[in-house]
């Protein structure tokens, strides 16, 4: 057995309002209070970090904050002279766009100041999601810590730096260098920071842990182990089902220091991706008879394993990753932790019938985790991109010594109770793959991870596969994972002694949306003068592959358990095959393009995936000037086995899926189609007979625009959003794939415009400007709500085409 793992968790550190002891009538004794207001400098400034410094000049901001995604884009910014390895570059070259040419270099400080009470038998905590970077943290002129990595979780107590009754200051400084990254990592106080009061007698932060020792249909055994600080402890531990109903409730005296909980639940509902549920566990903590801390922990009942007989097991049941490998960033809104964009991009990728998310490559934020819980998605957490060894000159080669056990230490105790989370990685393509140094490093990592958690297995992004196949780096992770090398799985299915492999990234496929090249043809770092790759889907890097060479490995062999799709959405940086080429600041690699809309490439994938749902999808859009009589091949993505092409009425015959053709296997392809102006049919057979069909017609000129929210009905919080797509058509309707309309967008009532995105990798219009060109037809804009409830109005002008307007509402 390779690695058998029983557990349940989920940490949504909700910080308890609520607690119970003879429960619900205790008030919580902790406050927890989120630092949303601050004052922004950009550059480097004497004094900053002082007390009685003056900022009022300084720019007002909201944290989460990306101060670089305003821009402007500048090829100069980070231009970094390279060779990439991992590409398999041999001569150094300009990359202008590598990490999304926006102004995340430099220095940048923060100033924020809180009113302090009493501070007698109190305990203060300042906590951050992730600082972007090289944070330094101040509190009244004095330093209190530092953490180099800009995707680190960490705290401090600063109740000895604080005053009581009186007001307080709080200084950040950031400093993010120059080759530090391989994309757009933004900037600043990118996720949210806390003020955490406290009892000093209270509970450890990140002091829980949740497992289940024993899952079966009739009972889950419960083990609740918490830290606290103080003598004469006792910890009430209270679970609740979704329905907020008491399922089981202990009692726990110390144990070794630790308060342990142990307590059953009776015909558990487990947590699966198809119903994912979850369970909230209440923990009070009592010195004698005075309620003294109280914190709510939201989990879920699961039990996973991985062995070389069945694969991955989720609650008994073999089940493959079908994932996508996902950067930070959230397009147009940049770094800024969103739980709305969030939201939204989880939501596409539910319909994709994704059941997996990699956080590639860093630590992923607390946001996106709860989110995975709630709407469930298994989740590989990852850790570095870097160890010692360098990529990038100024990466996290110069922290890796002092930092990386207190940072992978800090990813587990923050996240590991969500029970999205199955694997950890590592790292990713570390090129501490070669030589005795790194096989070290990979025991000592996996050694901490082991320490932390031993529920889970650890794996690990490799490319160099020959390299760790000679040298026994890849003998030692507990789930070895091949970044792309397809050609290389079966000899390294040999070689190394685990049993089965992952695909922990693959494809690489590149596109833009609604662009296609003729003649088709299938190639490697293809490149066009409009800086366009084909959404035929059948060009990639040097590196990588197209779908089916993964398709075949992820269906034929049971010994692969699953990939991770490199991307799920594009992301800013790493403009390849154009990272040489200019205007190019965003990636081809996604299946849904930079303003969140799907690719031709995400149905190829979704019909394999989504087994809910029909696919049915067509490409080339069929409004080609100019091409008449010249030879368009059609191909459709579809959940069928087989379909019959029409156009213009004429049969070009059916076509099958074949399982001894790579590409025929999943793609019906008409290769000898001549395009003609008018309608083109697909029909959806079934034992021979019709059961679906789509159809596309020949567009005319843009005649009007059509807007269509993700919700029309939002909450007047003054951080939600709608994303609205603006389609611009003909008089009947029908799409304009190639219409590159300026537009102009008007927010009023109780909201405001936020963004505007084309998915175009080749715009330098900024996204925080309220006009921009469409792109092949499309574009989405992001309107953000008030604190105040009412309705929302956008309105999208155009010099030649009529105003649209659409209405949403904002409800408390």
């Amino acid at each position: 057995m390779l690695f058998k793992i029983k557990i349940a968790p989920y940490l949504l550190a909700i910080i308890g309002l609520l607690a119970s002891c003879k429960p619900s009538e205790l008030k919580s004794n902790r406050m927890v209070q989120d630092l949303k207001t601050w004052k922004f400098h950009r550059g480097e400034i004497p004094g900053a970090a002082e007390t009685g410094f003056l900022d009022q000049d300084w720019q007002s901001v909201t944290v989460p904050h990306d101060w670089a995604i305003k821009g402007p884009f500048d090829k100069e910014i980070d231009k970094q002279t390279v060779k990439i390895v991992q590409n398999n570059e041999e001569v150094a070259t300009e990359k202008t766009g590598r990490t999304g040419s926006l102004p995340f270099t430099g220095v940048g400080w923060y100033r924020t100041k809180v009113d302090i009470g009493s501070l007698d038998g109190r305990q203060m905590l300042l906590t951050f999601d992730g600082a972007m970077s090289n944070a330094e943290v101040f509190v009244n002129g004095q330093k209190v810590g530092e953490r180099p990595y800009g995707y680190s979780y960490f705290y401090f107590d600063i109740t000895t730096n604080l005053k009581a009754n009186a007001e307080n200051t709080i200084a950040v400084r950031l400093e993010n260098l120059e080759y530090s990254s391989r994309w757009y990592p933004g900037a600043g106080l990118y996720r949210k920071v806390q003020l955490i009061e406290k009892d000093v007698v209270s509970f450890n932060h990140w002091g829980h842990t949740i497992t289940t020792p024993v899952v079966s249909e009739d009972k889950a055994e419960v083990m609740i182990v918490s830290e606290a600080s103080g003598d004469d402890l006792t910890v009430e531990a209270v679970i609740r089902n979704g329905k907020g109903e008491i399922v089981a409730e202990s009692q726990a005296v110390a144990e070794a220091g630790q308060y342990v909980s142990k307590l059953v639940i009776n015909s558990p509902q487990l947590w699966h991706p198809d119903h994912p549920e979850l369970y909230t566990a209440t923990l009070n903590l009592l010195q004698g008879e005075e309620f003294k801390d109280s914190e709510t922990i939201r989990f879920g009942i699961r039990d996973i394993s991985f062995t070389p007989e069945k694969g991955f097991q989720l609650n008994g049941v073999t089940t493959k990753f079908k994932g996508v490998c996902l950067h930070h960033d959230l397009g147009p809104l940049g770094t800024a932790v969103n739980k709305a964009a969030l939201r939204r991009q989880m939501t596409i990728l539910k319909d994709l019938g994704v059941n997996a998310i990699r956080s590639a490559h860093n630590m992923p934020s607390l946001e996106q985790l709860e989110l995975a819980d709630e709407m469930g998605f298994l989740f590989l957490a990852e850790s570095f991109d870097e160890w010692k060894k360098p990529k990038v000159q100024n990466g996290y080669n110069l922290y890796f010594e002092e930092w990386a056990e207190k940072d992978v230490v800090n990813l587990v105790r923050a996240t590991h109770n969500h029970p999205s989370i199955v694997m950890w990685s590592a790292g990713n393509e570390v090129p501490d793959q070669w030589g005795d140094d790194g096989v070290e490093r990979m025991r000592w990592i996996q050694d901490i991870f082991h320490r932390e958690d031993p529920t889970r297995p650890v794996t690990i992004g490799m490319d160099q596969v020959k390299a760790v196949m000679a040298n026994g780096f890849g003998a030692i992770p507990d789930i070895p994972g091949l970044n792309y090398r397809v050609h290389l799985y079966e000899e390294a299915f040999e070689t190394f002694p685990q049993g089965l492999l992952l695909g922990s990234e693959t494809a690489s496929t590149v596109s833009s949306r609604g662009a296609y090249k003729f003649p088709v043809e299938s190639g490697y770092n293809k490149t066009y003068d409009d800086l366009h790759s084909s959404s035929y889907d059948l060009e990639y890097c040097s590196w990588s592959n197209i779908p089916e060479d993964d398709f075949v490995y992820q269906d034929d062999a049971d010994w692969v358990i699953g990939e991770f799709v490199w991307t799920g959405f594009d992301y800013l940086g790493e403009p390849t095959p154009y990272d040489e080429f200019w205007p190019s600041r965003s990636s081809y690699f996604g299946m849904i393009d930079l303003a969140g809309i799907p690719k031709d490439r995400y149905y190829l994938y979704r019909s394999r995936w989504n087994d809910q749902d029909e696919t049915l999808h067509m490409l080339p859009h069929w409004t080609w000037p100019g091409r008449e009589g010249e030879i368009t091949p059609v191909f459709v993505y579809t959940s069928y086995d087989s379909a019959e092409l029409f156009v213009n009425g004429v049969s070009h015959g059916i076509r099958y899926k074949k399982k001894d053709s790579k590409l025929e296997r999943y793609r019906l392809m008409w290769d000898d189609v001549v395009y003609q102006p008018g309608e083109i049919e697909v029909v959806a057979l079934k034992k021979g007979q019709p059961v679906a069909r789509k159809k596309m017609v020949t567009a005319g000129e843009p005649h009007h625009l059509v807007l269509e929210a993700d919700r029309y009905e939002l909450k007047a919080d003054g951080q939600d959003l709608a994303f609205v797509t603006v389609s611009v058509v003909d008089m009947d309707g029908n799409l304009c794939p190639t219409a590159s309309n300026q537009l102009d967008f008007e927010v009023s009532g109780n909201g405001s415009f936020k963004t505007v995105c084309n998915g175009d990798p080749t715009s330098l219009e900024m996204f925080h400007e309220p006009t921009l060109k469409a792109f092949n037809g499309k574009l989405v804009v992001t309107v953000e709500t008030r604190t105040e409830a009412g309705s929302i109005e956008l309105k999208v002008f155009s010099n030649d085409l009529p105003a649209a307007v659409l209405e949403l509402k904002s409800v408390k």
